[in-house]
């Protein structure tokens, strides 16, 4: 297979002028590590933050609870739409084309043109918002009607963190500057200083409603900083993101063509999930359950999903641009066979010990056992949804790198369609476990049209050795999944030999369960490389620097 040239920066065509020197392709997989490990950080302290707000403001025993979640709810929804990827994965194509093909200078020039555009339009919506919040509100929550001290929360906090929409676009599109010129570092750390402003503004809280506004306040001021953080690490970069009136040029509608349906596709899940909470509104606490249980599921989200999404996207748009067809297949290859290989077993462990999970993590303080046993029930579910979860991130970049948002788009608005028919169906059956039933079987069906659809395009079928590697990791997980529910079952023989045991905040069923987790985690690299899923080398071949390197040159065979 012959290498791909890079072009002359001194070589000049007859009609254009000079050529500009397309940025090196990235080893994704690297990139994906980088990313996946400063998110990981950003995780563990939102778990803190999670597990200090639960313990004073609890789930189902005062209106503070479902009233602050309420308003993260939107902060959420906003940053996984925006910023882990939807947003940026429809703007980022069009950026590293311009990059590519027409030099920095006109790059900048467009993302310019787009951060004054989407900067004007989300202050203006958010402005609408703030004013419509008590109707808003009306709609989004009917459950809360008759609640009137959480209904009133619930606004008034709304509106102190629905600001943090316009910070939120500026740093997916300042996020995906520093992207497409293969700086991922920055943005995978942006989170940490929303979780680090909410642990600063809530610790000293301990009424439960001074917690709640305390972490809404920080939501905005973390809003700011991450912004401002961005566009300080595109300058650092060489990228001159000014400041300009807000224009459309032909350019920026183009891009917001493509932009829409892009944000609607990769939001779906997003929005499956955000009206799951809807629908959950009318039981008290069971909002605050789903919370809970989207801290462990999104975990495995934004670990792999969203960081190999991210990282793909780039490669993928520059090896479709050059017509590398070989660089493309194994670099989807690469992607589905690592992102299964991490999220398989994270979702077998998610429903093969749910509620073990649950209380032996959460049960403190005014989140009781009834509510650890509520969430465990949605996080069954869920766990069962995590391998679509994943697989959505990881096949959208095929159709976004060739500018195709609307197939995905298509896909999601049905995969959010029968997400609201079977959730309404499934809960005046099976209660709050039904809704997120029905929103893992949505992501399912999300995945199988896309899967289908790019077999059918013959733009990408799983090679006949990534099938093999697949078959293998489910095999390693199928087996840890089997101990996991072992020791779920065994507990307490497993808790009695710690009794009386406590260290710091620790006491047996925290050590217990965070040993268990441990013991899989270590157990299932062994099970991964018994069965032939992944190889050493191929985890080196990975973690190694190669700017340069072909997405072929990580060896997937038996």
């Amino acid at each position: 297979m012959s290498e791909t040239t890079t072009p002359n920066p001194t070589a000049a065509s007859p009609q254009t002028g000079p050529v500009p020197t397309p940025p090196p392709r990235q080893g994704f997989i690297r990139s994906s590590i980088v990313y996946s490990a400063l998110t990981l950080v950003s995780r563990f302290m939102g778990a803190a933050r999670d597990l200090v707000i639960s313990a004073r403001v609890g789930a189902s025993l005062t209106p503070a609870a479902d009233a602050l979640n309420t308003a993260l709810a939107f902060p959420n929804l906003f940053r996984r739409i925006f910023a882990e990827g939807a947003f940026s994965s429809a703007f980022l194509p069009a950026y590293a084309r311009d990059l590519t093909q027409k030099g920095e200078g006109e790059a900048d020039r467009m993302a310019a043109d787009a951060l004054a555009f989407i900067a004007a339009c989300t202050i203006v919506l958010t402005i609408v918002c703030q004013l419509a919040m008590p109707w808003l509100m009306m709609l989004i929550n009917p459950g809360y009607v008759g609640d009137e001290a959480k209904y009133k929360l619930a606004v008034l906090l709304t509106q102190i963190t629905m600001p943090y929409l316009p910070c939120m676009a500026i740093a997916a599109l300042l996020s995906g500057v520093l992207n497409a010129h293969g700086r991922f570092i920055m943005s995978a750390a942006a989170p940490t200083m929303w979780n680090a402003a909410m642990l600063i503004a809530v610790i000293p809280q301990h009424d439960a409603t001074a917690t709640a506004t305390a972490a809404s306040w920080a939501t905005l001021a973390a809003g700011v900083l991450q912004a401002g953080a961005l566009w300080w690490g595109c300058w650092k970069t060489g990228a001159r993101i000014g400041l300009r009136p807000p224009r459309l040029t032909p350019e920026i509608a183009k891009v917001l063509k493509l932009t829409i349906p892009g944000t609607i596709a990769q939001g779906a899940t997003t929005l499956n999930i955000f009206i799951s909470q809807i629908l959950a509104s009318h039981t008290p606490g069971a909002r605050s359950w789903l919370v809970v249980a989207d801290r462990f599921y999104q975990l495995p989200i934004s670990l792999v999903g969203v960081a190999i999404g991210v990282a793909l996207l780039p490669r993928l748009s520059q090896a479709i641009a050059a017509d590398d067809t070989a660089d493309a297949q194994a670099s989807m290859d690469q992607a589905l066979i690592f992102s299964m290989a991490l999220a398989l077993p994270a979702g077998v462990a998610l429903f093969a010990m749910p509620y073990y999970l649950v209380d032996g993590l959460w049960t403190r303080g005014a989140f009781t056992h009834q509510d650890a046993a509520m969430t465990a029930g949605a996080l069954f579910y869920y766990g069962l949804g995590v391998p679509a979860f994943v697989l959505n991130r990881v096949l959208q970049p095929a159709f976004f790198a060739r500018q195709d948002t609307r197939s995905p788009m298509r896909f999601g608005l049905i995969s959010v369609a029968v997400n609201i028919v079977l959730g309404v169906a499934l809960y005046q059956v099976m209660g709050v476990a039904g809704i997120a039933a029905a929103t893992a079987l949505a992501s399912w069906l999300s995945t199988a049209q896309m899967a289908m659809t790019l077999a059918r395009r013959g733009h990408y079928l799983p090679s006949a050795a990534a099938w093999g590697r697949l078959i293998r990791v489910g095999l390693a997980s199928a087996v840890m999944g089997a101990l996991l529910a072992a020791a779920s079952h065994y507990r307490p023989i497993i808790e009695a030999p710690l009794a009386g045991f406590h260290f710091g905040g620790f006491h047996a069923k925290e050590i217990a369960i965070i040993g268990v987790s441990l013991v899989g985690g270590g157990l299932y690299p062994v099970l991964l490389f018994a069965f032939g899923g992944l190889t050493l080398t191929e985890i080196r071949a990975a973690l190694r620097r190669r700017p340069g390197a072909k997405a072929v040159d990580l060896p997937i065979g038996d």
